[in-house]
């Protein structure tokens, strides 16, 4: 029987690779820059429970929203990503 694991995980509230890995960038950019949740929510105008959804990939964060989070952070949606991108290259090549 086929079974569309994304639908399931989904239900079950399991997160995706992908939320997850963004989640813990986003928390490894915000705690770079020193920021609590709390003052890195009152910066990006999000309720801080959000943003704790989105750090641990419970959250799918629209292209809206991970603009703000990057501008909140100093970047441009693409820094962020970049960011992303090299931190993920460097845990995969140690």
């Amino acid at each position: 029987m086929y079974v569309n694991h994304l639908k399931l995980e989904t239900f079950l509230g399991v997160s995706s690779p992908l939320s997850l890995s963004f989640g813990q960038n986003i928390r490894a950019l915000r705690k770079a820059q020193g920021l609590t949740q709390v003052e890195f929510s009152e910066r990006c105008g999000f309720y801080q429970t959000y943003l704790s959804r989105v750090e641990n990939g419970q959250a799918n964060p629209t292209l809206n929203a991970m603009e703000v989070m990057a501008n909140a952070l100093g970047l441009t949606v693409f820094e962020m990503f970049y960011l992303m991108e090299t931190a993920m290259e460097a845990s995969v090549s140690a």
